[in-house]
């Protein structure tokens, strides 16, 4: 049977670690409870960017993402602190399902959580998705533009992308398939103790 948390108290989005090996994750409040969902980087992505869109042609153009502006973005509030030890559920996401209601003027989100098993004698985890553990909640235009915001900043806080191929850069020689005609590079470096 799935949850319903109801009409939301608090909705953000955050990040715990380092760039490079952080993790993502939503956290909700609502009436009937609360929960941290933590997702893959595109996964969050993706919702920001539906939500965007969603906005915009809800407000036929009056809302619309934000990309620059003066200053930069403001930081997100991030994680508060007693939410890793609080929260009734803690999931990890698996498929995330949004709808809008008109008549309400309300989202829904529904998470379906999945749970990785790993058994003696197998190589390979399995991926069990639980739909009857799938939890819901309810949030308010408002709630998703900044919601939406918030997700942005956190996607543009991590390691910068090569402009070409957008793959994660660590300050070291970056091999870009884009730039190379699609062909590995293979860097030779010659051992000074050999002279």
């Amino acid at each position: 049977m799935s949850l319903d948390l109801g009409s939301l108290e608090i909705l953000g989005a955050a990040t715990v670690g380092q760039p490079g090996q952080r993790r993502f994750c939503l956290y909700v409040q609502g009436r009937r409870g609360s929960a941290i969902i933590w997702m893959e980087k595109e996964q969050l992505n993706r919702l920001s960017l539906t939500l965007d869109q969603v906005l915009a042609q809800l407000t036929e153009g009056q809302v619309l993402r934000t990309e620059a502006q003066v200053g930069g973005l403001p930081a997100p509030a991030g994680l508060p602190e007693d939410f890793l030890s609080a929260p009734e559920y803690d999931l990890r996401s698996s498929q995330l399902a949004l709808t809008y209601d008109e008549r309400d003027e309300m989202f829904t989100l529904i998470v379906t959580p999945v749970e990785i098993l790993l058994e003696l004698g197998q190589e390979e985890p399995q991926a069990l998705i639980r739909e009857d553990d799938a939890v819901s909640f309810h949030f308010t235009q408002k709630q998703a533009q900044e919601l939406a915001s918030t997700i942005t900043v956190l996607m543009t806080g991590g390691r910068p992308v090569c402009p070409l191929c957008q793959a994660p850069l660590d300050g070291g020689p970056h091999a870009c398939v884009k730039q190379n005609g699609h062909h590995e590079i293979v860097q030779l470096v010659e051992d000074e103790d050999d002279e």
